[in-house]
């Protein structure tokens, strides 16, 4: 009910200076599809990828706080692996190459991306596996994938598959280590 005006103007007190327009652009846009759909929500897939990975913006990299909240902001909301690139493009020009970490933020962003394009909304590490949901696959993809990942647990009834994590395994390295951005890429 209220305008931009008062709901951003100098009346208004907390950060909403900081993501405020953002997010008043956004429940507007939500409430008008709303209305578009019959009074039925509108609701937006949200993927959650839970990794033990190290993806972040170091303060080095990007020492402002505002810049480092909208550039996680943007790569959370990217829905498309164009929205992903311009995000990149732009932290490559404003600050320089990516250090790994950031590299491996922005894999998952890329990874979030297709997740939502095959439908799965949960992708989570937990001990020595990971499970995605939900999933669901006919009897010759199931065979398939317990012959590639032996110990993959396929649960119908939740819509859930639970897949051993990789090991390196190779001589003289710890056999769980797997580098960030490899676990990533498997996913």
């Amino acid at each position: 009910i209220r305008g931009a005006g008062n709901l951003l103007g100098g009346e208004q007190s907390g950060h909403i200076a900081e993501v405020g327009f953002d997010l008043y652009v956004r429940l507007v846009g939500e409430a008008i599809d709303e209305v578009r759909q019959g009074g039925v929500p509108v609701s937006e897939s949200v993927v959650k990828v839970e990794l033990p990975v190290d993806a972040h913006l170091p303060h080095e990299y990007v020492p402002e706080e505002r810049l480092r909240l909208e550039a996680y902001r943007r790569l959370a909301d990217a829905r498309t692996a164009e929205a992903v690139t311009e995000v990149v493009a732009e932290l490559n020009d404003r600050f320089g190459p990516m250090p790994a970490p950031v590299e491996t933020l922005v894999a998952i962003a890329r990874l979030r991306v297709q997740l939502i394009s095959v439908g799965i909304e949960e992708v989570i590490s937990a001990g020595n596996t990971v499970r995605f949901s939900p999933v669901e696959l006919p009897e010759s993809k199931t065979m398939r994938l317990a012959r590639l990942y032996p110990g993959t647990t396929i649960k119908a009834a939740t819509r859930t598959i639970v897949v051993p994590r990789p090991r390196s395994g190779m001589l003289g390295q710890d056999a769980s280590a797997v580098d960030s951005m490899e676990l990533v890429d498997w996913v």
